[in-house]
């Protein structure tokens, strides 16, 4: 029960700017063009985003913080639509401030095609980065090496196009 309970202040005392602090708009216009310019070398979709404190209905759960923040990040994949794409490679990279955890959620056509160990590295490398309070390193660092399995596993042919099924910006919550 104190464990529910300081999880709660700790979600509802986060500032209300957190996440914009962290992603100012500079950095959130960067990250847009990097993920525009790497959407176009392959037929993927990649999506950030970044939640300062959870929903009030996510901090009575009866789980340790990991796995609400993992269920949290496969409620985002589901409401931003990161599922439906053509070829079922979209892929969510999403940030929550207030637990200091990170979720890479990769839809199916991409998660069977890569090691299940690639997304626990990669998490690690985002984490050393944002405990050094670098945020936009450890962001870029993860859309690049999405970008790069994206690129392995669903290159665009030379004369085709990604018809860019979701929005490139990363959202604030």
């Amino acid at each position: 029960m104190l464990q529910r309970i300081a999880r709660l202040l700790r979600h509802r005392w986060m500032p209300d700017d957190a996440a914009e602090r962290a992603c100012p708009p500079a950095v959130l216009d960067k990250l847009t063009r990097q993920v525009a310019t790497s959407e176009t070398g392959h037929s993927g979709e990649i999506r950030i985003y970044i939640e300062a404190g959870l929903p009030l209905s996510y901090l009575w759960l009866r789980a340790d913080t990991k796995t609400i923040t993992r269920q949290r990040a496969l409620s985002m994949f589901g409401k931003l639509r990161v599922w439906d794409t053509e070829h079922n490679n979209g892929v969510l990279i999403y940030l929550l401030l207030a637990e200091r955890q990170i979720e890479i959620v990769a839809d199916r056509g991409l998660a069977q095609r890569v090691s299940a160990d690639t997304w626990p590295a990669l998490v690690a490398q985002m984490s050393a980065a944002f405990q050094a309070g670098q945020f936009e390193a450890g962001l870029t660092q993860a859309v690049d090496a999405v970008n790069r399995l994206l690129r392995q596993h669903f290159a665009l042919d030379p004369n085709a196009h990604n018809p860019n099924e979701l929005p490139d910006r990363p959202l604030l919550g």
